[in-house]
This record gives structure tokens, sequence and C-alpha cells, in this order.
């Protein structure tokens, strides 16, 4: 199956904008939706804001790869399929975008996925549209369940 993932990262980049310091987000500062504190984690050592600001693409593109993408074995999901839950990935945790998936291929949603979550979304009696739709339904859903919705949700939905 070949890799989506190059078609897909510039969608959820757009979408997720330049920096941002807004003191109502609790991820803080943030650039191409990476937060400081992710972006932390991922070079393993305290950065600045100024160095949160000059992320570029070519930064965030690994990051984003096996973090969110990898890590949801996005490859092996089908053309859109791969994109709905990478997007959920990115923002709302992997592990929750393998529980939503889970949960509408019908086995144990435990956040992780692996050959049985991926043999069920192959063998799914649902079309991989139908699947979007009701991943997108569970998103929607959750996120007008947080507290930052009234401030955040427009662009979440978005």
């Amino acid at each position: 199956m070949e890799s989506n993932f190059d078609v897909c990262l510039p969608l959820v980049l757009k979408h997720e904008g330049g920096y941002v310091d807004h003191p109502s987000d609790p991820g803080g500062a943030t650039n191409r939706g990476v937060t400081k504190k992710a972006w932390e984690e991922w070079v393993g050592r305290e950065v600045t804001k100024d160095d949160i600001r000059a992320l570029t693409v070519a930064d965030v593109t690994p990051f984003y790869r096996k973090r969110y993408w990898d890590a949801c074995k996005c490859d092996r999901l089908p053309s859109g399929l791969d994109y709905a839950v990478f997007d959920v990935a990115v923002n709302s945790g992997t592990g929750r975008a393998a529980k939503f998936l889970q949960s509408e291929v019908g086995v144990v949603a435990d956040g992780v996925i692996g050959n049985l979550t991926l043999s069920a979304v192959n063998h799914c009696p649902l079309s991989t549209e139908r699947l979007i739709e009701r991943i997108c339904g569970r998103r929607e859903a959750f996120y007008k369940g947080l507290p930052t919705f009234k401030d955040f949700g427009r662009g979440w939905l978005r």
C-alpha cells in the first residue's frame, strides 16, 4: 500500500496554523500544531518560545510521521481513513484515535492499532466513507465536551 503521508501532512498543517500562545490554550506556545512540551519531548531538551516560533515544516515532518502517522499505522489504512485517523491522533492523541477506529470496526478499544484492528478494518461491512463519517462524529462529540470548546471549537471543527 502506497503511503499518503506526503498528501495528508499538508492538509493537517493547513489547519494547525502558525505560531500561537493563547492564554486559554493548555498547550501553551504552539507552532504548526506542535506544542512546546511535545517538542521538548521530541528533541530531548528544554526549548524556548523562540525555538517553537522558528519551527519549519521540514523540522516538524519527522515528528508528525513517527509520533502520529506511524504510531497509528496509517500506511496500512485505506486512503481517506488514514487521513481521518491521523488528524484525530494529532489533535486528540494516538490512543483516542485508535479507540475511535476500534469502536467503529468492532474490536476491543484498547488504544493501540495492531493486527487485529487492521484486520477488522479490512473486513468491516461499513464503507470507508461511512467509517470516516462515524469517526468524525465521535471526534466532534469529544470536542464539544471539552471545557475549551467555546474558545477553540470553531477552529477544531473546521
